[in-house]
């Protein structure tokens, strides 16, 4: 715990909120005779803690920018991927507690779990320290220039900059192609190609089919231009 707490800069006065947050529900189920409640509560509390922090961040950071433009950019800054980066970046998968057969799948690295996870972190400072600290802690690990670039170049739908670009000439036909997916199917890649009027001009991978046409979308448009 005192390593975790290390890594989140936070300690905790009621270390049972912290433990709670990394209790998955897999291992709370098997472990009922001690009563320990999973972290699925904590990652509702967490998700709207992290919205209100987010929005607020944006709202002072982008004063000129219209709602639809502060929501698609909170919506990326908060995705899934967002918090399972941040989960990496913290080694939370280390710490987690899971059932033998979550265990057995892969669950510390998959995303759906470290994200949640993630999210009842947050929680868990907020009930221990209040707003002042799960704000300071969700800018900390989330809300920094670096990761604002990444949500920017997230927020790109390259697919349309390409068909954009390709009927700038007539009768051209892009269509995309899966070629291959590999991995466990918890943590599986996905292979895409683009086409162009039957012609591979770029290929790219992801971790769900729309992720891997998107990199190929990506791929093509640098060779393109």
């Amino acid at each position: 715990m005192e390593e975790l707490e290390q890594k989140l800069n936070y300690t905790f006065r009621d270390r049972s909120l912290l433990s709670e947050a990394l209790c998955h529900s897999s291992y709370a189920n098997e472990h009922r005779a001690q009563e320990m409640g999973s972290n699925e509560r904590l990652e509702f509390l967490g998700d709207s803690v992290l919205g209100f922090v987010s929005a607020e961040f944006l709202f002072v950071q982008h004063p000129d920018l219209p709602e639809g433009d502060l929501t698609r950019i909170r919506a990326a800054l908060v995705c899934e991927q967002s918090l399972y980066e941040v989960a990496r970046k913290l080694e939370l998968g280390r710490f987690l507690k899971l059932g033998r057969g979550e265990e057995a799948g892969g669950g510390r690295k998959r995303t759906s779990i470290l994200a949640d996870a993630t999210e009842a972190v947050f929680a868990a400072v907020y009930l221990d320290g209040g707003i002042g600290a799960a704000s300071a802690l969700i800018h900390r690990v989330l809300l920094d220039a670096e990761l604002e670039e990444a949500v920017e170049e997230r927020r790109r739908d390259y697919k349309t900059l390409l068909q954009e670009l390709v009927q700038r000439q007539p009768d051209q036909e892009l269509t995309y192609q899966l070629t291959g997916e590999h991995g466990p199917d918890h943590n599986k890649t996905f292979v895409v190609e683009v086409q162009l009027n039957g012609n591979v001009i770029g290929s790219g991978g992801g971790h769900s089919k729309k992720e891997a046409e998107q990199a190929a979308a990506k791929a093509a448009l640098q060779a393109l231009e």
